[in-house]
This record gives C-alpha cells, structure tokens and sequence, in this order.
C-alpha cells in the first residue's frame, strides 16, 4: 500500500518543494511530481533558479507523451497526470486534488500551503486517503 505524508502550513509550497526534491535526489531517489500545467511552469522555473549553485536534473512530460529512452535515469519527472510518469517510486502532489492513479507508487507526498484554500483542498484529499484506510504521515512545516 501507498505510503502517504502531508507537509502542512508550508509558506513557500514551490521553494519548499525544490529543497525536498534536491534532498531526494541527493538520498539517490526517483520523483514524479503532479500539478496543474501553471504550477509545473513555475516549478520547472524555480528548479533552475532556486539555488545558483546547484541544478537538479528534471523532465518536463506533456500529457500522453513518451519520453525518450535515453532520458529514463533522469532523477525528477514534472507531469500533469500521474499516468504520464515513468515507473518511480515517490509522487509529489502540488495540486488541489487526489492524483488519480498515485496507488502506482510506493510513497506519495502531499505539500499544503498554509492558505485557506489550499488547507481545504488538502482537508479533502487527506479525508481520501483516510477513508481508504491509508495510514497517513503528518508533517507540521510552518507555524498558523
């Protein structure tokens, strides 16, 4: 089963997602991230400007394409669905909904703003995973 981890009350989502994803790959793992096409814009901005010193390889996949073989140990996929990543084992959510087909990975992680909104819909997606009986992780990030 899906390990799920919410990472609630972050104040910067997209900085906060770019420092988790280069400690996943210094630690040697594979990540998909999800999003709405806006947001993956700007993650695939900040992951080029975040840190001047360092890159973190990434792919951006448009929907329903294949990428290409010679790309396959790229360590950091940016999709719009989650059936359009290659087989990695981590999935990062920074969209409002469940990722349909998130069940495909072996952990998934959830990163809330600390915005009404963005609280709600994460409100929602944890009452997803919760009334499947997924055993669920809560990261306390920021402060209210």
């Amino acid at each position: 089963m899906t390990e799920v981890a919410f990472h609630f009350n972050v104040g910067d989502p997209l900085g906060y997602a770019c420092r988790l994803l280069r400690k996943a790959i210094r630690a040697g793992a594979q990540v998909a991230v999800i999003a709405p096409p806006e947001r993956l814009r700007e993650l695939d901005a900040a992951l080029w400007s975040f840190d001047p010193l360092e890159f973190l390889p990434h792919v951006r996949i448009a929907p329903g394409a294949q990428p290409p073989a010679r790309l396959a140990t790229t360590p950091l996929w940016l999709v719009e669905r989650a059936s359009d990543a290659p087989p990695v084992p981590v999935l990062v959510n920074l969209g409002d909904e469940v990722a349909p087909g998130f069940e495909s990975f072996d952990r998934l992680i959830e990163i809330v703003g600390n915005d009404d909104a963005e609280r709600q819909a994460g409100r929602r997606r944890w009452k997803h995973y919760s009334d499947r009986g997924y055993a669920i992780e809560r990261h306390e990030v920021g402060a209210r």
